[in-house]
């Protein structure tokens, strides 16, 4: 397994001169750092434990004015390393630090107290006690205090020890199957080309594969990978990874971004998220205010819309949507820190419930409890609600980052390879039947009514129509005839038959020299809605605009053909007007109609069978 380790605490009080002590490597990198005397940015080591155990390690800026660096690098610890000078004790960055530990839930840790050959024991033991009742009531509660001192080595040797106990009971970072670095540093090695580093979460990273640049979404192929220094072929989630991209130069990244398989993970720049704002703030999260956004390695400007209220008072919880300045690459379930600007100050945290979401009216009950299902465990089952037209298993699972073994327990309706909230799914079906109810009110001697008009009246995209009318169909809801749709106990009505028996008696009473429609229909008193359900009954045969044969004519009239052409080979419309004794109109309205069915075929004036 692997592991990552963070340092937290003031300035001065020995993180760097403690890590250089534990590992022998200096993780002040910078030369302005190694001037000054003081860390800057983030810092990287790595130990190796009693156990064996590989633990890479991030070392964090002490000064308030670097707490942006130090938010950067305190993401994805498994366990901290908070650092209490014994002379000192507990000092303002002390306090900050702990807070941004406590809100981004790191549970696990020990107190290192350095500087321990500067103090008397008494000294020492008020430290520990202060440092102690410090901790109650945070993450790092009952924390092991481990008094070091990297002058004397007292207390070294210990330290590893200890550390490995702890990580003893660590679990193991999930294999989600879709690894996300976030860039925490890019830089260019003469001979390699550009190179990230980050701690990688949620799957690993194989040397050849093609990954995505989000936001951005630049492609880029990972040319080699390592771990501690070393090189490998696959790097495992929870570890400190650096890798060398091609395809990408140093100036095209930034820290923030994060390295994705390509269409895992989009770009958003709105996420609703469960806040707890601190009870040392002093101050509430009022709606609307101006923050700065910290999750992962990315920061960005925030306004915060408080879902519930006017504000979050200090000490208190809420549901808030944050409106982000710039795209960021986020994941449901993620953690974040909130911070004002002006005055500088670490205000509230907490996490992420959807990066997806949609614009929410404030006060309305229902959005808090469908993001606390959300935060519980509910997510595809939430997302999936967000969705009255339909979703495809691929596109939800994008965006919700969930594992497909999530979909077995998902209450859905399932349309082909769509899917739908069972709510959306009723309000859907109602709409279907709605709908035809209307047509067959407006339009009772139709069989029913066409696939187009329903498909855009409930407003689906063709990819979704074809398989959700294929589930209403297959579920009794809707019943197709002659590629029309209908409800299942839809029957054409003939207005008590009396204008189509009197259409079909005037077309019959000349079967092969009828009238013409129009006139035919005058002298029936039938309309157009009559002669349209005749025609779609099989009753009568329109064989053009103005020429309908009733069924039975038709019949006779294509058997006369079929005869003629067997016994002379083709049939003319002189030849087959004599055989009729009708007109040259009926006639050839007749042959032209077989032309296009395809049952005949022309040749100059003469026709044959096909």
């Amino acid at each position: 397994m692997n592991f990552v380790v963070g340092t937290a605490g003031h300035i001065d009080h020995g993180k760097s001169t403690l890590i250089r002590a534990l590992t022998g490597i200096d993780p002040d990198r910078l030369a302005e750092e190694k001037r000054r005397g003081m860390t800057i940015d983030l810092g990287f080591a790595y130990l190796t434990l009693p156990s064996g155990r590989l633990v890479g390690i991030v070392d964090v800026p002490g000064h308030a004015r670097f707490i942006r660096n130090m938010l950067a690098g305190v993401h994805g610890l498994d366990a901290v390393l908070l650092v209490v000078a014994a002379d000192e004790g507990v000092r303002p960055q002390t306090v900050e630090h702990l807070e941004i530990v406590h809100l981004l839930e790191v549970a696990r840790g020990l107190v290192v107290l350095t500087k321990t050959d500067l103090v008397e024991p008494d000294w020492l033991e008020l430290v520990s006690a202060e440092v102690s009742d410090r901790l109650a009531g945070t993450s790092l509660g009952g924390a092991e205090i481990v008094p070091v001192s990297a002058q004397t080595g007292a207390g070294l040797d210990l330290l590893p020890d200890r550390l490995d106990a702890l990580l003893d009971t660590t679990p193991a970072r999930p294999d989600l199957g879709r690894p996300r670095l976030p860039i925490d540093r890019v830089f260019t090695i003469g001979g390699f080309g550009t190179v990230v580093t980050g701690t990688l979460v949620d799957g690993p990273l194989r040397v050849g594969e093609e990954l995505e640049v989000v936001p951005g979404g630049r492609k880029v192929r990972v040319r080699g990978l390592q771990q501690h220094n070393q090189k490998v072929e696959v790097a495992a989630p929870g570890s400190r990874v650096a890798a060398n991209l091609a395809g990408v130069e140093k100036d095209d990244l930034h820290r923030g971004d994060v390295i994705v398989r390509p269409g895992t993970l989009a770009a958003t720049r709105r996420v609703d998220a469960r806040v707890s704002v601190l009870a040392g703030a002093g101050r509430p999260l009022r709606h609307g205010s101006r923050l700065q956004l910290h999750t992962g390695t990315a920061e960005v400007a925030a306004r915060a819309i408080v879902l519930e209220s006017d504000q979050i008072a200090a000490g208190e919880e809420g549901w808030v949507q944050l409106y982000l300045a710039a795209p960021i690459a986020a994941a449901a379930g993620d953690r974040y820190v909130l911070r004002m600007p002006s005055p500088s100050l670490t205000l509230a945290g907490g996490r992420f419930a959807d990066v997806t979401p949609r614009r929410h009216p404030r006060h309305d009950a229902q959005v808090p409890a469908s993001l606390e299902r959300r935060l519980q465990g509910g997510v595809l089952q939430e997302e999936l609600a967000k969705y009255p037209r339909g979703v495809t298993e691929a596109a939800l699972l994008k965006a919700t980052l969930a594992s497909p073994a999530g979909l077995a327990k998902l209450e859905a309706r399932r349309a082909g390879t769509w899917l739908f909230a069972p709510g959306a799914w009723r309000t859907l079906a109602e709409r279907t039947a709605g709908h035809l109810a209307g047509y067959h009110q407006a339009h009772p001697l139709r069989a029913g009514m066409p696939r187009e008009e329903l498909k855009s009246k409930l407003g689906l995209p063709t990819a979704t129509f074809g398989p959700v009318l294929a589930e209403l169909v297959r579920e009794g809801g809707v019943a197709e005839r002659g590629g029309d749709l209908a409800l299942p106990e839809h029957n054409a009505s003939l207005d008590g038959g009396a204008p189509a028996r009197a259409l079909l008696e005037v077309v019959a009473a000349e079967p092969f020299s009828p009238p013409s429609l129009p006139e035919a229909m005058k002298q029936a008193g039938a309309g157009p809605e009559v002669l349209r359900s005749l025609v779609r009954s099989g009753d009568l045969v329109r064989l053009s605009p103005d020429v309908a044969f009733t069924k039975l004519a038709y019949e006779q009239a294509l058997a006369m053909v079929r005869e003629i052409i067997a016994a002379e080979g083709e049939v003319t419309v002189a030849r087959l007007r004599d055989q009729m004794a009708a007109s040259r109109r009926p006639v050839l309205a007749l042959l032209e109609y077989l032309d296009t069915q395809k049952i005949t075929r022309r040749q100059g004036d003469t026709r044959t069978l096909r």
